[in-house]
């Protein structure tokens, strides 16, 4: 039995050297060997160690053992991955093991990495964005590349149904974890997982093709409306001119406000605070009228004829 990474791999244009973000579970597992056998003596496995749980020791030791066999070079990332009160747990452990694999990359002279995501994540993470309310970007899913912290980030799996990997490490005999915490239903990815693809894949056998389909859609989309942002951007100027803003209609100009709130500031408002920004805007017709509104960590605060974004603390 083939593995299904290696024909994943075999059509994916590789920069070498290359790193392999590596739990030790049957998927990245499963991406390791590919990779390895692919492109011998130009593979580095990266672990992140996340210190959330006693059996995070015996995974690096278990990802030891199994690189030193492959003859492929691992190099672990420690990282405290705790969430602060009311931050999704989840949201925590994403940022800190992106942030981390960015960190050992650039440290190894990586400027790639690829990650063994496939079909049934990105279904679970569509199905997370919809609950969350998400627009376009949301509902694009997981990209196929994608770059953070100074390195590129790729998903040449995601056509890959998780049943096929986990299949072929069964056939193989091929070692690899299972982390104890994939199992709590505490986390919304692993409800979605154990309670709703089951009957996704009862009721709507081809729901993996389908909702990879809506994604690529909404991808097209969500760069068609970054393109308009961008244009709009670049006629209102940066900081972004008032009179300029107050000449677009409100869906434009709410576009261009999150366009250059996550552009040029990294962050992204809620829809209450996007819809008061807007009414300010649109109410904001003399010389005098002041706007100072909280978005995401800091505010938006008119100066002159502009409007500002300032990281700071909450308003009182």
């Amino acid at each position: 039995m083939d593995n299904p990474a290696d024909h994943a791999l075999a059509s994916w244009l590789a920069v070498l050297p290359l790193g392999v973000a590596y739990s030790g579970g049957a998927d990245s597992t499963a991406l390791l060997h590919a990779a390895a056998r692919r492109w011998p003596g130009q593979v580095h496995a990266l672990h992140v160690h996340h210190g959330l749980q006693r059996a995070a020791d015996d995974f690096e030791a278990h990802c030891a053992a199994a690189c030193a066999a492959l003859g492929v070079p691992l190099h672990v990332g420690r990282v405290d991955a705790r969430h602060a009160p009311g931050e999704s747990p989840e949201d925590a452990a994403r940022r800190a093991r992106y942030a981390t694999l960015a960190e050992l990359a650039r440290q190894q002279g990586l400027q790639h990495v690829v990650l063994a995501q496939h079909a049934d994540d990105q279904v679970e993470t569509l199905l997370i964005a919809l609950s969350r309310g998400a627009g376009v970007d949301g509902l694009a899913g997981m990209p196929s590349r994608m770059e953070r912290h100074g390195v590129v980030f790729h998903r040449p799996l995601l056509d890959l149904h998780a049943e096929a990997l986990r299949e072929w490490i069964a056939a193989a005999g091929i070692p690899h974890v299972d982390d104890p915490s994939n199992a709590d239903l505490r986390y919304t990815r692993n409800r979605i997982r154990r309670l709703v693809l089951p009957a996704l894949a009862e009721a709507l056998p081809q729901y993996r093709e389908t909702f990879a389909r809506s994604a690529r859609n909404a991808a097209r989309a969500s760069r068609l409306l970054a393109e308009a942002a961008a244009g709009d951007l670049a006629d209102a100027g940066s900081p972004p001119r008032l009179a300029a803003l107050r000449a677009l209609p409100r869906e434009r100009l709410a576009n261009l406000l999150r366009h250059w709130l996550k552009s040029e500031h990294g962050v992204v408002p809620s829809e209450a605070q996007l819809e008061q920004l807007l009414d300010q805007i649109a109410a904001c017709s003399t010389r005098g009228h002041r706007i100072r509104i909280k978005v995401a960590s800091g505010r938006v605060e008119r100066e002159g004829d502009t409007l500002h974004w300032y990281n700071a603390s909450p308003l009182p």
